[in-house]
């Protein structure tokens, strides 16, 4: 009796001790079967978060991305760490868009890691100067602060315009195929797919905006919406201009045109101080109101600042 029991809970063992190396042979196949997946991704970089959205809903699960500036940061003195270049030497696509640290950094990228493909995805893109999409009186400061200033004057913010994209995604739907061809059914599909969502989200905002208003016209410290306004019939105020900020004549006359437009929001990013703003918002008896256009989740980003914007105004 007791040798059959004996028998009977040594087989048990031995049943549990089969399970359990079946159940850690899953688990660590599994985990090659992950491995290999993830090595099998592009490794692609990009400069802003925005961008990744994009990347993403065409490249999908078969990109791995990396974006060089973190919430918060700002693209125009940005430098990236030391960890990151590590990590850069294995990309095999950098998406660049045009902000103002790439003058200084794409260069350095590619001498250093000459197996990465550069993409501009702003290129086709005709830019503004970016004192015309400023709309404030000119400075009679002729030297503009190089912490601030965009390269030749002209103003990076393309990634603001649904329009716009639709030139960005382009370029990125042909460099994934060209590096992987592979999958190049997908990534047209996953692009014709973005094509009608940018539709879709531009038609939203044209509704936002149809809103009757006395004066569309909204007060930034940063000109970062310049093509955003350019897109849907605004008119953006600046109150730094390429690093320069109003001298005390400058910032008289912005708080008069305030006054004069009913302006009573004064929109501030979260990667500038908000000194200056803060002295305009007083003076007009109006408020700070934060919008930011390097959001990571783009579409809805573009919805809240929409209906932000179009709430500033005065309506009829």
């Amino acid at each position: 009796m007791s040798y059959l029991y004996n028998k009977t809970q040594g087989a048990r063992t031995m049943k549990r001790a089969n399970l359990f190396i079946l159940v850690l042979l899953i688990i660590i196949m599994a985990g090659f079967h992950s491995a290999a997946a993830a090595a099998e991704r592009i490794q692609v970089f990009v400069s802003i978060l925005p961008q990744k959205y994009f990347v993403e809903q065409i490249g999908g699960d078969a990109v791995d991305i990396r974006v060089m500036v973190a919430p918060h940061q700002n693209p125009e003195n940005f430098e990236p760490l030391p960890s990151q270049m590590t990590t850069l030497s294995k990309a095999d696509i950098y998406f660049a868009i045009g902000v103002p640290f790439e003058d200084a950094w794409l260069q350095k990228f590619t001498a250093s890691y000459p197996r990465i493909r550069l993409v501009h995805t702003d290129a086709g893109i005709a830019k503004k100067p970016i004192r015309d999409h400023a709309n404030s009186p000119p400075s009679s400061d002729t030297h503009a602060s190089s912490s601030h200033d965009h390269p030749h004057g002209v103003d990076p913010h393309v990634w603001l315009s649904p329009e716009l994209v639709r030139i960005q995604a382009r370029h990125i739907r042909d460099a994934l195929t060209s590096v992987d061809p592979a999958r190049a059914q997908k990534y047209d599909a996953n692009f014709k797919e973005f094509m009608a969502e940018l539709s879709i989200l531009d038609q939203k905002i044209k509704t936002i905006f149809a809103t009757p208003a006395m004066d569309k016209k909204f007060l930034v410290f940063h000109p970062s919406w310049g093509y955003f306004a350019d897109a849907y019939g605004l008119t953006q105020l600046a109150i730094e201009i390429e690093g320069k900020e109003p001298k005390a004549k400058e910032l008289k006359q912005l708080i008069e045109v305030a006054s004069v437009h009913h302006i009573r929001t004064v929109f501030v990013q979260p990667q500038f101080s908000v000194k200056q703003a803060e002295i305009i918002a007083r003076e007009i008896n109006g408020r700070i109101e934060v919008i930011d256009p390097l959001a990571g989740d783009w579409g809805d980003n573009l919805l809240r600042t929409a209906a932000a914007i179009n709430a500033s105004f005065q309506h009829p």
